[in-house]
Parts: C-alpha cells; sequence; structure tokens
C-alpha cells in the first residue's frame, strides 16, 4: 500500500472515530458538540453577546446565530436586549439550559487530550504542524471550525432524514 493511501486510511479513521464520539454525546446529552460549547461558553460568561461567543470558540457569527437560534427555541437559552443600547443583546442560560450543562459531558474526547497532553512539547508540535499541513493540502484552512471533534451538525441533520 502507499503511504499516501495509509494515510488517508488514518484519517478516515479518524473522522469515523469522530462521527462516533458525536452521535454518542448527543444520545447522552442531546446536544451537539458546537452547542454544549456555546452553552458553556453562556455559562462562563454572564450576558456575553453573540459575537464574542463566536470569536471564544472560533466560529462564525452566522454559524453561531444559526446554533443560538436552535438552542433559544428549545428553551436553553435566553436572549436579553439592552436597555440602554438596543443593538446589544446578551445571552444568558435558561434554568433548563443550566439544568441540561450539570450532566451534560465534555465535548472533546477526554481520551484524545490526556494522551495528547502527556506527549512531550515536541511531539505535540510535530503532530501539531502535520495536521496543520494535511488541512492545508486539503484546502481546509479557512473552514470554519471549532476545538470540538464533532461532524458537521449539518451533515448529521441531513443524514437522520435519509
Amino acid at each position: 500500500m502507499e503511504k499516501y493511501e495509509e494515510l488517508l486510511i488514518s484519517i478516515r479513521k479518524v473522522i469515523r472515530a469522530i462521527d462516533l464520539h458525536s452521535k454518542q454525546l448527543n444520545k447522552s446529552s442531546g446536544l451537539t458538540g458546537p452547542q454544549l460549547l456555546i452553552m458553556q461558553e453562556v455559562a462562563r460568561v454572564k450576558g456575553v453577546t453573540a459575537s464574542q461567543v463566536a470569536k471564544q470558540i472560533n466560529l462564525s457569527a452566522a454559524t453561531v446565530t444559526n446554533i443560538l437560534d436552535r438552542l433559544e427555541n428549545r428553551g436553553l437559552i435566553e436572549r436579553v436586549r439592552s436597555s440602554e443600547d438596543k443593538r446589544r443583546v446578551s445571552l444568558f442560560l435558561s434554568d433548563a439550559g443550566r439544568a441540561s450543562l450539570i450532566d451534560a459531558p465534555q465535548p472533546l474526547q477526554e481520551h484524545f487530550i490526556k494522551n495528547f497532553c502527556a506527549l512531550q512539547e515536541w511531539e505535540q508540535s510535530l503532530l501539531l504542524s502535520s495536521m496543520q499541513r494535511i488541512a492545508s493540502m486539503m484546502d481546509a484552512t479557512d473552514i470554519d471550525a471549532a476545538p470540538v471533534l464533532e461532524i458537521d451538525p449539518m451533515h448529521m441533520s441531513t443524514e437522520k432524514t435519509r
């Protein structure tokens, strides 16, 4: 087998592992990884704005707004317009949102984080630069991504309808 074939198989295994983890996260908490990450940020910074959340978790403002709409429709977050500046909308968790975070698992695979952090600094840097190079080779450097191991939620919703 050619080295590029072995690499592509390894990439596919990573994608498959992320997909399985995403399904497990959704089944156990009812939330997608990005939804959980956004809710954690709203809980961490009381009255945070959507643009601040987007910046903090490295997702586009449009993506965050779309996810916030879903979370608001489910009664997990509340948007509160400022009385001083009507343009400013602050985000807060609802009681239901706070309750859903209590038992929610971490969005990242803890096993991966533990193993990665156990590596020496040079090996972490080597892996990081290699993955950044792979992303570049796949023309994926400008793709919107948060530090959440999850398949795109839009992809998951289209699969459910098949």
